[in-house]
């Protein structure tokens, strides 16, 4: 017959040790300690601060999980908009292709992407070009896309090398347009986590080089996608892993925030595998998840 347990082993006695370490983990996870502290500074942002900013907490969700149809075994990743043809892009990794949306979910059209490995980054930037980042092979490629295109070949164009050699599946993922300093800002996902900005390359690929950018208080465990707001100088950091939407100012200081968890900002359900966000014209917000999930944001007063 075994023996039974010491009284200081009892479940009785190993359940509230359990519960604490827990929920250490959770809150170092997640970082709640840094998401409570950044939220009661929102809470004193002036009217005008809040109205020279994104402000984040003003969004609310009015469209949610719409499938992109014919997309569902596709990995979709990354969106931009792109506002010539007021609609909005995104690349598949599993299988690379270019896609063209519209800004309520329908697919317009599919471009093949050739020679790219695993696609997870897309943005329009200088001269009405599309820049997509590969993170496999640590490379980012620009080109100009044809009304009539149905591929694009990526050795048909120069590509930069970002570097990190040996980050394989934890590389770039957000790349952002900053128009206003004419460059490229670039999300590396995570080891090390964090921020960098490009001097955006010329038709002949000629590239000036890649510096860190300041990140201050960053309180997300990766990086998954990046948008630039040219009217406030502001940047969307969106990361999968902690469910959250980040406001960055100019100098890489948090100024607002949302938690794209269920119940929140109008989410009935939360977004699993947030791994695109962009913003048009009017500041509506997009959001693309895996497999192929859009979900939209808007201010109330813009609904």
């Amino acid at each position: 017959m075994p023996k039974p347990l010491p009284r200081f082993l009892s479940p009785r006695r190993l359940a509230l040790p359990t519960l604490v370490v827990l929920a250490a983990l959770s809150v170092d996870y997640l970082q709640w300690h840094k998401r409570a502290y950044f939220w009661f500074k929102e809470q004193g942002l002036s009217l005008a601060e809040q109205q020279a900013s994104i402000w984040l907490p003003g969004y609310r969700a009015v469209l949610q999980g719409k499938p992109l149809a014919g997309l569902e075994d596709d990995e979709t990743s990354g969106l931009t908009y792109h506002p010539g043809s007021d609609t909005l892009f995104t690349v598949t990794g599993k299988n690379p292709q270019l896609v063209e949306l519209s800004l309520d979910g329908e697919i317009l059209r599919r471009i093949r992407l050739a020679g790219f490995a695993d696609p997870e980054g897309v943005e329009l930037v200088a001269d009405g070009r599309l820049a997509i980042i590969d993170e496999r092979e640590r490379k980012l490629t620009a080109f100009h896309l044809a009304d009539d295109a149905l591929s694009i070949d990526a050795a048909d164009y120069p590509a930069f090398d970002l570097g990190f050699a040996d980050a394989g599946n934890k590389g770039f993922e957000g790349i952002a347009w900053d128009s206003r300093r004419q460059r490229v800002l670039l999300g590396k996902e995570r080891s090390p986590l964090g921020l960098f900005s490009l001097p955006f390359p010329g038709e002949d690929g000629a590239i000036g080089t890649l510096q860190p950018m300041p990140t201050g208080n960053l309180f997300v465990r990766d990086i998954s996608s990046l948008s630039y707001d040219a009217r406030t100088g502001h940047s969307l950091v969106l990361s999968d892993e902690s469910q959250l939407l980040l406001e960055l100012d100019g100098e890489g200081e948090p100024v607002s925030f949302i938690s794209l968890g269920g119940g929140r900002n109008g989410l009935g359900k939360g977004i699993e595998q947030a791994e695109g966000v962009a913003m048009d014209a009017a500041g509506t917000i997009y959001i693309v998840g895996e497999p192929n999930l859009l979900y939209v944001f808007k201010r109330p007063a813009d609904s």
